[in-house]
């Protein structure tokens, strides 16, 4: 899933190619992708793109006033085409979920794609006046880059949240997912099945260092990324995440691994759990 970085980089690669470019014709390639429906999609056509920002996972795109905005889910990307197919896609077909075509103040017409993977198709697109007419939006807690050392301990007083919850869950911080609160609790030396609010001062300044650390030198990799190697970056750079079995990278320790229904989550008990190894509940469940 792009989380806080890779949306960031996401973010300025658009600032810098396609701020100025006028938009064309808009090709949409899965009716479920759409949102919203009033203001109409084509409503951006003849708009000037003036800007992009990020909202914690979310990419919204300034269209002169009106702004489309789109949350990747877990298998979209964003695709930058220089020279893009101008025959309109078949509905339903591929990853494809919507290109806009564009074109640009050197006079090619380059064009952009939203596209997801796999057979789940959650990717989503609001065309809304104002970011925070999107639920998810208005819903986010802080900004994980925005806080303070306090405001992050503030956050986790009195929770009864494990930490890898806590981490995830978007209403109380934004921008984090399941790979960078891994990596951040491998940072911080720290079980994901801890309980925030009992954190000791230094546990919180620990977290709060490895937070800003992990999230501030992912960012310094993928912003200046071409769009196509944002993927490849993100896995290059993680030392638990995905490594299932293999050794950790600090102390030579197999990384081991939680499963659940739709997801998992990877950890190395010597750097985070004094060597004991968490149950993986996929696997006690098979074993009754």
């Amino acid at each position: 899933m792009p989380e806080l970085p890779e949306v960031e980089a996401l973010a300025v690669f658009l600032r810098e190619h396609a701020v100025g470019s006028v938009i064309g014709r808009i090709d949409v390639a899965a009716l479920n992708v759409l949102q919203t429906a009033d203001p109409p999609i084509t409503a951006l056509q003849g708009r000037d793109i003036t800007g992009a920002v990020r909202f914690g996972k979310f990419l919204a795109i300034d269209c002169s006033g009106l702004h489309l905005i789109t949350h990747l889910s877990r298998g979209g990307w964003l695709r930058w085409l220089d020279e893009p197919s101008q025959t309109p896609p078949k509905l339903g077909r591929g990853p494809l979920a919507l290109r806009v075509h564009l074109f640009a103040p050197d006079a090619t017409t380059p064009a952009f794609d939203l596209t997801e993977a796999g057979a789940k198709k959650r990717l989503a697109v609001w065309i809304v006046d104002d970011p925070q007419q999107v639920p998810g939006i208005a819903r986010l807690g802080p900004d994980a880059l925005a806080l303070t050392r306090d405001e992050f301990a503030e956050l986790l007083t009195d929770s009864t949240s494990r930490l890898k919850t806590l981490l995830i869950d978007q209403k109380i911080l934004a921008g984090i997912g399941n790979a960078y609160s891994d990596e951040i609790l491998h940072v911080a030396q720290q079980s994901p099945f801890a309980t925030a609010g009992r954190l000791t001062d230094d546990e919180v300044t620990a977290l709060y260092g490895a937070m800003r650390s992990v999230l501030t030198d992912a960012v310094t990799r993928s912003v200046g990324q071409d769009a196509a190697r944002l993927k490849g970056e993100k896995r290059s750079g993680l030392r638990v995440h995905g490594r299932t079995g293999e050794p950790c990278l600090v102390c030579g320790d197999t990384v081991r691994e939680v499963s659940y229904t739709d997801r998992s989550f990877q950890y190395c008990p010597t750097c985070q759990t004094g060597g004991k190894v968490l149950a993986d509940r996929r696997m006690s469940r098979l074993l009754k």
